[in-house]
C-alpha cells in the first residue's frame, strides 16, 4: 500500500490495524499446540497481546503465553504468520487488529499462572485447533503449521 493510499484511508474514516502479537504454542513432543479461552468470550484464542517496551515481538508474545498459559519455552524468531481479527472495545465497537505469531516451543508448563483463574487451556492437534479458533488467518496458520508437522 502506498504512502498516498494510507493518507486517503485515515481521511476516509480507515486506519491501519493495530499491532499484537500472538504465540503458537507447540508441545514438541506430541505435536500439539496449546489454545486458551479469551476473558471475554471465553472461545478458543491463542496468547496475544499488545508489544511491550523493551522487548522484541517474539520476547512480547513468549511473556504473553507465559502470562495468558503458564508456559515457558524457546520462542521462534520469524514469524510463523500474520491475521487480523476485530477486537471489541468497551464502548461497543470493536478496532482492526493485525496479529503477528510466533512459533513457542514449549518445555515448561504449571497449572498456577498469572491469569490461571481467568482462562482454560487444552492442548490439540493443530488441525483440530483449526476448526476450533473462529479468526480464518489463524487457521490458516495452524493449518499450515500441521502440513508442516506432517512432512507435506
Amino acid at each position: 500500500m502506498s504512502a498516498l493510499s494510507r493518507s486517503l484511508g485515515m481521511l476516509i474514516g480507515r486506519r491501519p490495524p493495530a499491532l499484537q502479537v500472538g504465540a503458537l504454542c507447540l508441545d514438541t513432543e506430541t505435536g500439539k499446540v496449546l489454545l486458551i479461552t479469551s476473558r471475554g468470550t471465553g472461545r478458543w484464542v491463542i496468547p496475544k497481546g499488545w508489544p511491550m517496551e523493551g522487548r522484541t515481538l517474539p520476547g512480547a508474545a513468549a511473556t504473553e503465553a507465559w502470562e495468558e498459559a503458564g508456559v515457558e519455552g524457546n520462542v521462534g524468531h520469524e514469524e510463523l504468520g500474520r491475521y487480523t481479527y476485530d477486537k471489541d472495545q468497551d464502548r461497543g465497537f470493536a478496532v482492526p487488529v493485525e496479529v503477528r505469531v510466533f512459533l513457542l516451543r514449549v518445555d515448561r508448563s504449571v497449572e498456577d499462572f498469572p491469569e490461571s483463574d481467568q482462562r482454560k487451556r487444552r492442548w490439540f492437534e493443530p488441525e483440530a485447533a483449526a476448526r476450533m479458533v473462529a479468526e480464518p488467518g489463524l487457521q490458516q496458520i495452524l493449518r499450515g503449521l500441521a502440513q508442516r508437522l506432517n512432512g507435506a
